[in-house]
């Protein structure tokens, strides 16, 4: 009996189909998983094995472009089991736990609706299947505000310590955002610079092209800031703004993030028309072709969700005080892009006559393609009456280009997370207090909008969210790295 296993609950849904089954494909084609692990598809529907096998073969070559290959895929299989399940059964867990076997090492992945996550959580409990051998994986959104956030970790508390529970955030397995604590904490020469007195402001992008992708029902009752902001944008500025720490256990990483999230300084409303914007796409060009506006994508629902949001966040620490931080992430925007910028301040006089000091930045490019580039100034080449000519040019490091001998191919995030996972390493996965008082800052951010009834301002699909979030950098001598 194999002893140790990978238990997928939601194994026929769109997550599991598009990045989970390829990045546990890629894991055994790399030989990274143990041979006895098994992995298990969960489901409500019946489905017999050899139909759930064919359904992960056509995820996996979808996704795998050139890196697909039979026989591999079939030795692939022999690890695959599948089992219909209701989360309200207690049949169905019983007989989980039978194919399981006592004592296997597992790892239960939740990759269902959040709701879901404490029925299931009591069901493994009764069946016992909460040994210390287990361990959770929780996708996001964990609640949509801090009470039904903690009303979730209750529940799962209930039958899985804090030690053996991971909550996922995919951006946090993507190979540039880590390499982000390597440029810090590696590199003598940034960490003496990251501060107020040399850093003028940071601005953080997630943007997508994508509208509601069938998920009007979810999306309107969440919106751009519960969506996005909450964990994927808060998750990166923890990573740009914590302190070092003492080493890369868990806690250690972990302690940090958790002080700058509680460092945020509340936005409330008093401020809230000053420092946030909220936007909804209506109809517009993006990718190349005509795209309906969100109020048509969601027909039946009240489409009062913002599809944009930004913000003019400040820490209120030593390290960070006075520097502003720019969010924002929006869907049907002009490009897709998740970018950090680090614009440093401009020199204090310049020697340069009629030169257009241009200020140095690093710019953290996470997706589509991945690099850093840091712009500085230099003399271009040719002649000039006053000698100089200066021009702003970037100092570049793909990873492409870098390690193209060494990477055939850009890694799914999930890849990295899910041996993680199975491994029972939590440094890139998220505390509960942390998932806490990221809701506590942003519940503020939404209560302030009610009590201003502010409404999402339109813009057009295919541009960079509402000209007001233009105003929110302008107003303050700065504007979008666009």
């Amino acid at each position: 009996m194999s002893n140790r296993a990978l238990v997928i609950f939601g194994g026929t849904g769109d997550l599991a189909r598009r990045m989970l089954f390829p990045s546990l494909y890629f894991l055994h084609q790399e030989g990274r998983l143990a041979p006895d692990t098994r992995i298990f598809g969960l489901g409500r529907s019946s489905m017999a094995q050899a139909d759930f096998a064919d359904m992960v073969r056509i995820a996996v070559k979808a996704r795998a472009d050139g890196y697909f290959d039979e026989a591999t895929f079939a030795a692939f299989a022999e690890r695959l089991n599948y089992q219909a399940i209701d989360a309200e059964a207690h049949e169905g867990f019983d007989e989980l736990a039978r194919r399981l076997g006592p004592n296997t090492e597992t790892t239960f992945y939740l990759s269902t609706s959040p709701s879901l996550y404490g029925a299931i959580c009591a069901r493994l409990a009764s069946a016992g299947l909460n040994h210390a051998n287990c361990r959770i994986v929780l996708e996001k959104p964990i609640g949509r505000d801090l009470p039904s956030s903690k009303a979730i970790n209750d529940g799962v508390a209930a039958a899985f310590s804090e030690d053996r529970t991971l909550r996922i955030d995919h951006y946090l397995g993507k190979e540039t955002v880590q390499n982000l604590l390597a440029l810090r904490f590696a590199n003598s020469l940034f960490e003496p610079l990251w501060n107020s007195n040399i850093i003028d402001h940071v601005e953080i992008t997630i943007a997508e092209t994508v509208g509601l992708e069938g998920r009007a029902e979810y999306y309107d009752n969440y919106g751009a800031l519960r969506d996005m902001l909450q964990n994927h944008l808060l998750q990166l500025l923890c990573l740009v703004a914590m302190e070092p720490p003492a080493s890369l256990d868990p806690d250690s990483v972990r302690n940090e993030k958790v002080k700058v999230l509680r460092s945020l300084r509340p936005i409330t409303p008093h401020d809230v028309e000053k420092h946030s914007v909220r936007g909804q796409y209506r109809a517009g060009i993006a990718d190349g072709a005509a795209v309906k506006g969100y109020a048509d994508e969601s027909p039946g629902f009240a489409a009062k969700a913002e599809t944009f949001v930004a913000l003019r966040a400040f820490i209120d620490n030593w390290r960070w005080a006075g520097v502003p931080f720019y969010l924002r992430t929006g869907k049907r925007m002009a490009e897709r892009r998740t970018q950090i910028v680090i614009q440093f301040r401009c020199v204090p006089h310049s020697i340069f006559p009629n030169a257009r000091m241009v200020p140095n930045k690093l710019i953290i490019n996470i997706q589509p393609e991945e690099n850093i580039s840091l712009i500085l100034m230099n003399n271009a080449p040719g002649l000039a009456q006053n000698g100089t000519k200066l021009r702003s040019l970037p100092l570049n490091l793909s990873l492409d280009d870098a390690f193209k001998d060494e990477r055939p191919r850009r890694r799914i995030a999930y890849e990295r997370l899910l041996l993680d996972a199975m491994a029972g390493r939590s440094t890139l996965f998220v505390r509960r207090d942390e998932v806490e008082a990221a809701w506590t800052w942003v519940d503020g951010i939404v209560a302030a909008w009610e009590s201003r009834q502010m409404a999402p301002m339109p813009y057009n699909a295919g541009a960079w969210g509402p000209d007001d979030a233009v105003v929110l950098a302008r107003s303050h001598n700065h504007s979008w790295h666009n």
